[in-house]
């Protein structure tokens, strides 16, 4: 089974996560952040991981600590449910619509990390719910999956639907890419016989 079961605890955040790759898109996510809590589901729903999510933070400084960490958390869980990455499609690139908005997410499951960020919000908070972590969200799970992520944002006016689209898009992107290859016959996919470097 592609699962994992990851704990990290620091001075300020500790955080619970376990996984289930081929799941059906269970979720119970609890990080006393409620935007991120309802974006934690919409990523577990789309994609079909089974997720949950216990994180307690120093909230009472801001959410930055909580939701980056959990972005860590979450990317080495990730890493650690794709094992070898033998038998992967790899590759997937999803643009969804929300509403006014269109967003597309492409992903490499290449064990090499990296994050191209183009989004624009029309406004600093969703709530009280600074817009400014979702990127920071994002590259601390491409960071810490291995995995090369481009989210851009196209166009769009509310930035509750912007969010939402991002993680949505980049749901249904994991989604496709971590999906077993039936033509892969187990292999890695790479000319290079392995993944990460």
């Amino acid at each position: 089974m592609r699962s994992a079961n990851v704990h990290r605890k620091t001075n300020e955040t500790e955080i619970d996560i376990t996984l289930e790759l081929d799941g059906s898109g269970a979720h119970d996510i609890a990080t006393g952040v409620g935007f991120f809590d309802h974006m934690l589901d919409q990523l577990s729903r789309h994609s079909l991981i089974d997720l949950s999510v216990r994180a307690a933070g120093d909230l009472h400084i801001d959410d930055h600590h909580t939701v980056e960490d959990t972005g860590i958390a979450l990317g080495q869980a990730l890493r650690q449910a794709l094992g070898d990455m033998a038998g992967i499609r790899r590759y997937a690139s999803v643009t969804l619509p929300m509403d006014e908005t269109l967003t597309r997410a492409a992903i490499d499951i290449s064990g090499r990390p990296f994050l191209v960020w183009r989004v624009e919000f029309t406004r600093d908070r969703i709530g009280t719910f600074d817009v400014e972590l979702v990127r920071e969200f994002f590259q601390a799970l491409a960071q810490h999956a291995g995995i090369g992520l481009h989210v851009e944002t196209f166009y769009g006016a509310n930035s509750h639907h912007i969010a939402e689209s991002c993680f949505k898009a980049v749901a249904r992107a994991l989604r496709a890419a971590i999906e077993e290859d039936p033509r892969g016959a187990g292999t890695v996919p790479s000319t290079k016989g392995r993944l990460g470097g």
